[in-house]
C-alpha cells in the first residue's frame, strides 16, 4: 500500500511525516536538479526553447541533471513544464539516468537518455507547439503509481522558475521545495 505520511506512536501521540520509513522514507533535502532547454528530437534549431531535458552538459558530455533518492514501491517521479499556466508532463521515471516512459510531444528523432520532453507536436487542448518555455516553471513531482490524475501530485521536491530570457543548451538549477504535508496523531 502507498502511504504519504507515517510516524511512530509514542505514548498516545505520533508526529507524521513523509520521511518516516513507512511513508516515502526521505525528506528530500538533498535532492538537486539541473535542466536545459533544447529540442533534440526535431532536428530544427529554430525552436530550442520548446523542450526541457533534465540533464547537465557542464562536464562536456551530458550527465544526469537530477540527484534524487530512490522511491519506495508504489511511487514514481514525473517531470513537468508549466506552459502558460498549464502543467504538461514530460513523463514518469524511477531513476535520473535513462529516458522517461513517454514522448507524446516529441519529434521523430531520438532524445537524450535522460528524462525530458520536446514540446513540438500533438499539443494538448488550449496550447500550441512549438512553444517557448522561457517564463514558465520546471517541476519534478512524486506521483503515486497508478496515477489517475493528469495534474502534478502535491509532492514537488524540485521547482525551477525558467527565466524569461532563458538561453537554450544552458544549464539552469532547480530549487528544493520542502513544503510537504505533515500531521500529528493522538488517541
Amino acid at each position: 500500500a502507498v502511504h504519504i505520511l507515517a510516524g511512530n506512536i509514542t505514548g498516545s501521540t505520533a508526529n507524521l511525516s513523509i520521511s518516516h520509513p513507512d511513508a516515502l522514507g526521505n525528506d528530500f533535502s538533498s535532492a538537486t536538479g539541473t535542466y536545459i532547454l533544447a529540442t533534440p528530437t526535431d532536428g530544427a534549431d529554430n525552436n530550442e526553447n520548446s523542450g526541457i531535458w533534465f540533464l547537465d552538459p557542464s562536464s562536456g558530455s551530458p550527465q544526469a541533471g537530477l540527484d534524487l533518492p530512490t522511491l519506495p514501491e508504489g511511487w514514481a517521479y514525473e517531470g513537468w513544464a508549466v506552459i502558460d499556466g498549464t502543467p504538461v508532463s514530460t513523463g514518469t521515471f524511477l531513476t535520473p539516468s535513462g529516458a522517461d516512459d513517454a514522448a507524446p510531444f516529441s519529434g521523430t528523432m531520438s532524445g537524450p537518455p535522460f528524462p525530458g520532453e520536446d514540446f513540438v507536436s500533438n499539443a494538448p487542448g488550449g496550447l500550441a507547439f512549438p512553444t517557448d518555455l522561457a517564463g514558465g516553471v520546471a517541476v519534478i513531482s512524486i506521483e503515486p503509481v497508478p496515477d489517475n490524475s493528469p495534474n502534478p501530485f502535491l509532492l514537488k521536491p524540485l521547482l525551477g522558475n525558467i527565466s524569461g530570457d532563458a538561453v537554450d543548451h544552458t544549464p539552469y538549477d532547480m530549487g528544493t521545495n520542502l513544503v510537504f504535508p505533515s500531521g500529528s496523531f493522538s488517541r
